[in-house]
């Protein structure tokens, strides 16, 4: 039997003791956890240096490289996440709802953790760091699989977290590193231990992950994110905002790939993003329309649905908000997309009939995020529609059960008309 089949069988168990765990036990093993980060962190930086050389010598390419950097900001957002998360209200056993359903037979929703989650990820340490923590607070175990081509950072932060929890009194399942690549397939078969898989990759890799386990998978392939410069765009508001969702950080999931103007803008705001974009060093891949209007290469079919993860931006002229709307949900990935408009009933129109699991007015795409949304951090997002979407943080790490309390009541009863129910919301 498979060594791992067997780690996840204690794992499994484990799980069963974090729930019994109180929030201020989890919560002080999240301030140990911080101050050990805090306290380790030339071990870490040490670690992602060794690391980024590996990635130069084999030429790995610059969005990989941006999204493996663990510096000092990195570090610092990662504390901010934890102490962040720390001060969010307890996500388990909260009462969603409590119903009479005949006198003495009480009926109650409660929150419950998930159980034993696996998070496949690729080049990101900080992920790691958000993961495990929010797991931790959440009353899960959590299984991880980095990226080889972080396997030092991983390693380093790996075994800094497991020893700050485990010594504020966590139970030792509560964090699994698996180094070997290999194990990703024995992973995928432990849909007896495992309650839920979460990939983060791209697309071939989570397409991969949902066709070779019968574990639940939750998250997103690709993030062609979109924003549309509606005919009622506030230039002064549109070039920032566009120049922010493609420059802020390019080598993230939530960073826009395609822009679509309205034609009746077009001259008054290409100019102008032109000039912004240049001194961001961003290729501009237009279509014919925008040629004529600015100097840019030619955009293919297949650059609007291209997830670029780089200095490259799409553009595309259409002549309405319906043209806009059926473009993203023909091209985009479900992620985020956004409208710029000074024309509130356009705007939403957009996010009623954008098929998005973030829709904004009037803001940068790179708000899509945990952090940014008070979530404390996040594991992912999720561009499916059942359990969670978008971000998902504490409120998506968990699910619930139904409490049932009675005083010998039996069903035969209410089927033999001797008792009836009298449903009643307390």
């Amino acid at each position: 039997m498979s060594n791992i089949i067997e780690i996840t069988k204690q794992i499994k168990l484990d799980s069963t003791q974090m729930s019994l765990l109180e929030g201020t036990v989890r919560n002080e093993a999240l301030k140990a956890i911080a101050r050990a980060l805090a306290e380790n962190q030339e071990k870490i930086f040490a670690a992602n240096k060794a690391d980024l050389s590996k990635a130069a010598e084999a030429g790995l390419a610059s969005p990989i490289v941006k999204r493996l950097k663990f510096d000092e900001q990195k570090l610092s957002d990662a504390i901010a996440g934890i102490n962040s998360l720390i001060t969010l209200k307890d996500p388990l056993w909260n009462k969603l709802m409590e119903r009479e359903l005949d006198e003495g037979l009480i009926l109650t929703k409660v929150t419950c953790p998930i159980g034993v989650i696996g998070v496949i990820f690729e080049s990101r340490p900080d992920a790691l760091v958000q993961i495990a923590t929010l797991c931790l607070k959440s009353g899960n175990c959590a299984i991880l699989k980095g990226g080889s081509e972080a396997a030092n950072t991983n390693k380093a932060l790996f075994e800094i977290i497991h020893s700050a929890g485990t010594g504020a009194g966590i139970p030792e399942g509560f964090l699994t590193l698996i180094e070997n690549r290999a194990e990703i397939d024995e992973l995928l078969k432990c849909h007896e231990t495992i309650d839920l898989l979460i990939p983060r990759g791209s697309n071939e890799f989570v397409q991969y992950i949902m066709s070779n386990s019968k574990i639940p998978v939750m998250g997103h392939a690709d993030g062609v994110c979109h924003i549309y410069a509606d005919q009622a765009a506030d230039i002064r508001k549109a070039v920032p905002i566009i120049v922010d969702a493609k420059t802020q950080y390019v080598a993230a999931c939530n960073t826009v790939e395609t822009l679509l103007v309205h034609r009746e803008k077009a001259a008054e705001l290409l100019p102008l993003l032109k000039t912004a974009l240049d001194e961001k060093l961003v290729i501009i891949r237009g279509c014919e329309e925008t040629s004529k209007i600015i100097a840019c290469e030619a955009a293919s079919e297949e650059d609007f649905k291209t997830e670029y993860l780089d200095y490259i931006l799409s553009v595309k002229l259409v002549g309405s908000l319906n043209e806009a709307i059926a473009h993203i949900n023909r091209y985009g990935s479900h992620h985020t997309d956004s409208i710029i408009t000074e024309d509130d009933a356009a705007a939403e129109k957009f996010m009623l009939l954008v098929d998005s699991a973030g829709v904004y007015q009037n803001c940068s795409t790179r708000f899509a995020d945990g952090f940014r949304y008070g979530f404390g951090a996040e594991v992912g997002i999720s561009t499916g529609k059942l359990h969670a979407r978008g971000p998902v943080g504490l409120e998506g790490l968990v699910t619930y059960k139904y409490k049932l309390f009675g005083n010998g009541q039996i069903v035969a009863d209410y089927a033999e008309g001797r008792s009836s129910f009298h449903f009643k919301d307390l």
